[in-house]
């Protein structure tokens, strides 16, 4: 099968290079606004050509997009007014309610699959590929019920071979639940290096001192904000709940060390621990 990969990053060139070694493409074809990437991705043989969308849709059946979700937005339309009865067009964005209700009423609708794997690192780029990226992780497959069957199999397929766990949601479920469990992280995260950059300010301190714990805690801010303001933005709603409620639990817990409440303090953290019993 020759596969399109639209946008050739972390995601899009980990895709390609699991879909080269599992055997379910045999040529890869890139597609980038950026022609640095595309050389980049070539010379690390992630893909075997850089073309055009057009003609990379005329050669190809399978079509992924992974590009940030504005662009995603931009684009998708026209890729389905293109789109033949053999395409199959993938899109692995971290939201999904608002490309869902933009191609509803589209009659290449059934072409299209709403796909979101559960996996990832802070860093961008086709360098930031890597193999086995999505290894017993988890995909997230959204209102499957308005794709062709013969389109869902194709991506079913994938999931299998990748050895993914596969997770059925509509577009609403799915981004309220990456809210609390993915898009928190991410905003937490830059939060922490903002403060942490804003009260240190002997940058060598914070080399020297820094600890697993914190290294861990504070790797996402990494992250691009390419990705990740589209993705704020289109989640805004869901992210500003979660937000909240984290805001209620750091100012409860601010309040209990400043009037000296160690014992209810002791009883918000062994509360915390409960996520040992789910997060093993």
């Amino acid at each position: 099968m020759i596969v399109t990969v639209v946008g050739v990053g972390l995601i899009g060139g980990s895709l390609a290079i699991s879909l080269k070694e599992k055997g379910l493409a045999n040529w890869i074809i890139g597609v980038d606004q950026q022609e640095n990437n595309l050389k980049k991705a070539q010379e690390l043989h992630i893909i075997d050509e850089g073309a055009g969308l057009k003609d990379a849709m005329q050669r190809s059946k399978l079509i992924i997009l992974a590009i940030p979700v504005d662009a995603l937005l931009k684009i998708l339309p026209d890729i389905l007014d293109n789109a033949t009865p053999d395409h199959v067009i993938m899109d692995v964005g971290s939201t999904k309610e608002k490309i869902l209700q933009l191609v509803a009423g589209h009659p290449k609708r059934g072409r299209f699959v709403a796909a979101h794997p559960m996996a990832g690192t802070e860093y961008s780029g086709p360098e930031a590929a890597v193999r086995n990226l999505f290894l017993q992780k988890t995909m997230v497959l959204c209102d499957v019920k308005n794709s062709d069957e013969d389109a869902l199999e194709v991506v079913e397929q994938i999931v299998d071979k990748l050895q993914m766990r596969l997770v059925y949601m509509n577009a609403e479920e799915h981004d309220l639940h990456t809210a609390y469990v993915s898009h928190i992280s991410h905003i937490t995260s830059f939060a922490l290096a903002l403060t942490v950059l804003e009260k240190e300010k002997e940058q060598g301190r914070i080399f020297e001192l820094a600890s697993g714990g914190f290294e861990s805690t504070v790797r996402l801010a990494k992250s691009s904000p390419d990705m990740w303001v589209p993705i704020f933005k289109h989640n805004r709603s869901n992210v500003l709940d979660v937000l909240d409620e984290h805001i209620h639990q750091l100012q409860q817990m601010k309040t209990l060390l400043e009037e000296e409440d160690y014992e209810a303090f002791y009883k918000l953290i062994q509360k915390s621990n409960k996520i040992k019993k789910i997060l093993k």
